[in-house]
């Protein structure tokens, strides 16, 4: 099966065409998130804040990615388990999420979102973090300096290897 090269703006149209299975090069955009940042962007939105990136067409790359050594945009950026977000994550696919990067299994209730959404869940390669910084060519913190690691930040991929976990019609790899 060939790659398909994508850029995360094309992800709103392009996400119901993919199917599981699939090997992705993606470029553009991604946030990273992890659960602290998810529980503060859910009180945010509970109180008709803005979060600290749009959600609506938005990817969402469940990292904590380590300080960037010298001459690199980034340190090691392997994906968390995207379970641990599960629970935040069927609101944020409402508010128009339409891409997860991470690794693991997701709940029904996520798949049942995913398939409402037309959102697609991507699989990166866990305990290869320092590979998958080598695809990050930008990295700003955006939001909640104060976690660290799990901080917020906007980063730019370039050509980042994924395979398609999880499509927008339910379809999985993920046993």
């Amino acid at each position: 099966m060939d790659e398909i090269r994508l850029h995360t703006s094309q992800l709103p149209e392009m996400a119901a065409r993919l199917r599981a299975g699939q090997r992705v090069l993606l470029s553009g955009t991604a946030y990273t998130s992890r659960d602290a940042a998810h529980k503060r962007i859910t009180q945010m939105l509970d109180k008709g804040e803005a979060p600290p990136y749009p959600l609506k067409g938005a990817t969402i790359y469940y990292a904590g990615p380590t300080p960037a050594p010298e001459g690199l945009a980034i340190g090691s950026c392997g994906p968390t388990t995207s379970a641990r977000m599960d629970s935040y994550t069927p609101r944020f696919l409402d508010l128009g999420l339409c891409c997860m990067i991470g690794k693991g299994k997701r709940s029904e209730r996520v798949v049942e979102a995913m398939k409402r959404n037309g959102a697609v869940y991507l699989c990166a390669i866990g305990g290869a973090g320092a590979l998958a910084a080598q695809c990050v060519t930008e990295c700003e913190v955006i939001g909640f300096e104060d976690l660290g690691c799990e901080s917020v930040k906007r980063l730019e991929l370039k050509e980042f290897p994924l395979i398609v976990g999880i499509d927008s019609q339910g379809g999985s790899i993920l046993v």
